[in-house]
């Protein structure tokens, strides 16, 4: 007997895709913040800008406008978030705003994949 699985499009932080038995010790978790990238730069935007936070906010704006181009940099968005991330972090705003920051952040740097590592791990710890 041969199985076949068509797995879609999924989205999700964590997704287990196993042939056979699969043992989870201590759980997973982790943030899911659903729309599109340029969206994800927008709510960014707005965070900082409600922090007060005006040179952070303007390298978001850089982000959310690389892209809304028709085929965005990865490379140069990559670049920027590691920017922000540091600075963000070096100046407490992480810590302090919490989810508000990081729910963006982890979500743009996840779909940058490759690129977005050094983010994500900045993010995580």
């Amino acid at each position: 007997m041969e199985l076949t699985f068509n797995i879609g499009n999924q989205q999700a932080v964590n997704i287990n895709n196993v042939a056979g038995d699969q043992t989870i010790q201590g759980g997973q978790q982790g943030t899911f913040l659903a729309g599109e990238p340029s969206e994800w730069a927008a709510s960014l935007v707005t965070r900082l800008h409600a922090l007060s936070l005006p040179s952070e906010a303007a390298e978001a704006e850089a982000v959310q406008t690389e892209l809304n181009r028709a085929r965005p940099d990865h490379q140069s968005i990559a670049t920027r978030l590691t920017r922000l991330t540091e600075a963000l972090s070096s100046a407490g705003a992480l810590a302090a705003a919490g989810e508000s920051l990081r729910g963006p952040l982890m979500a743009l740097a996840g779909w940058l994949g490759a690129l977005g590592a050094p983010i994500m791990h900045m993010l995580t710890g």
